[in-house]
C-alpha cells in the first residue's frame, strides 16, 4: 500500500495551479475536465505519480466558496531553506502567515503560508 494523493477543493483552478507551481515549485502532472459532472481535476507534485504522493486539486465549476472546516490541519512540504522560501514566496505575492523560525519547544525550522483558498501549508527544514 502507498499514499496516492491528497485532494483539496479550490475555487479558482488556474490561480491555485499558479500558486503551487510558481511559488511552491510543483509541476502540473495532468489536468482533466469532466463536463458532464461540471468539474476539473488537476494533479500536481514534485515527481511522477508512479513514485510520489501528489496533490489533487478539484474545481467544481458551479461552486465559488468552501468552508475549510475545523478538522483540517495542513499540508507539509520540505524545503532546503525555510527562510529563503518565505522570502521568495512573499516576493511573488504569496501570503506568509507564520514567519520562518524554530518551532515552539523544538529546534526544527518551519513557517506557514496560505494558498489562494486559505489552506495552510507548512514549510519545514530537512530533518
Amino acid at each position: 500500500m502507498r499514499l496516492l494523493h491528497t485532494m483539496l477543493r479550490v475555487t479558482d483552478l488556474d490561480r491555485s495551479i499558479k500558486f503551487y507551481t510558481e511559488l511552491l515549485g510543483m509541476r502540473l502532472l495532468r489536468r482533466n475536465d469532466f463536463p458532464q459532472g461540471r468539474f476539473t481535476l488537476a494533479f500536481l507534485g514534485y515527481g511522477e505519480e508512479s513514485d510520489n504522493s501528489v496533490l489533487e486539486l478539484t474545481h467544481n465549476w458551479d461552486t465559488d466558496q468552501y468552508q475549510l472546516g475545523d478538522g483540517y490541519g495542513h499540508i507539509a512540504i520540505e524545503v532546503d531553506d525555510v527562510y529563503q522560501a518565505c522570502t521568495q514566496i512573499k516576493a511573488n505575492g504569496g501570503n506568509v502567515v507564520r514567519e520562518a523560525g524554530p518551532m515552539q519547544h523544538g529546534s526544527t525550522i518551519l513557517a506557514f503560508v496560505k494558498d489562494p483558498d486559505g489552506y495552510p501549508i507548512e514549510l519545514l527544514s530537512p530533518q
